[in-house]
């Protein structure tokens, strides 16, 4: 017993208790009151967040349009002054259609309506129905059917070349709750010849370009799934 409490194992105790005490004093205890590390770290990053970003400003009520839409708007109305010619009343025509469909561009619409009236005219001469049949409505494509099988019927042939469209713009625009009513005339150059079975030469000229002008009206509901227009009325100008 008194081997045990012998003078060096009383300083190593007493330099034990010294240390614990000032670790404790140093440490503290925990109360089970203690905030966690980020409750305490929070009001240092919120001061270091005033200090050093700049205030956003509120938005407003009615946020402004978007910049691309914005150019978009600036560019179908320039399209809508190029196209109408100065005539007030196409220019309405159009700002209605553009109402009825955002998406509408009176520069793409005549992009598509030539290309349309390229495959029109070059499946007629061809007989091709299927191809008439996508692109016209069926009162209009009722009246080129007929005129197809009273050709085959009489044994006649059409060679025909699409030149050109020197000249294509709208003349009419309108919606009429409904649809989308669009009037374009075509001047368009082509090489027609029709011939009998026996290859003789019955109408038009194999070798001339002739000019023919023509006006049509598309049509399209803007409410529907349905992109593509389609051609409602034909007739020839003079």
């Amino acid at each position: 017993m008194d081997e045990f409490f012998d003078l060096p194992t009383l300083i190593v105790i007493a330099v034990a208790v010294f240390v614990l005490f000032r670790l404790r004093s140093v440490l503290g205890t925990r109360t089970g009151t203690e905030r966690p590390p980020l409750e305490r770290r929070k009001p240092a990053e919120a001061q270091a967040s005033e200090d050093t970003v700049v205030p956003m400003r509120p938005r407003p009520a009615t946020a402004a349009p978007d910049l691309d839409e914005e150019r978009r708007a600036r560019k179908v109305e320039a399209e809508i002054e190029q196209f109408s010619h100065g005539d007030a009343g196409l220019a309405n025509g159009l700002r209605q259609v553009v109402e009825a469909d955002p998406t509408f561009s009176p520069k793409s619409f005549l992009d598509g309506a030539k290309q349309a009236y390229e495959m029109v005219v070059t499946a007629f001469a061809s007989g091709d129905r299927t191809m008439l049949r996508n692109l016209l409505e069926k009162d209009v494509f009722d009246g080129f059917q007929r005129v197809i099988a009273d050709r085959e019927a009489a044994g006649h042939s059409v060679d025909f070349t699409f030149v050109g469209l020197p000249k294509v713009e709208i003349s009419e625009a309108e919606y009429d709750r409904k649809n989308i009513l669009l009037t374009v005339r075509f001047h368009a150059e082509v090489v027609s010849a029709t011939r009998d079975k026996d290859g003789n030469l019955v109408e038009g000229n194999a070798d001339q370009v002739q000019t023919v002008a023509d006006e049509w009206t598309f049509a399209r509901n803007p409410k529907s799934r349905d992109p593509n227009w389609k051609v409602t009325s034909t007739s020839q100008l003079d």
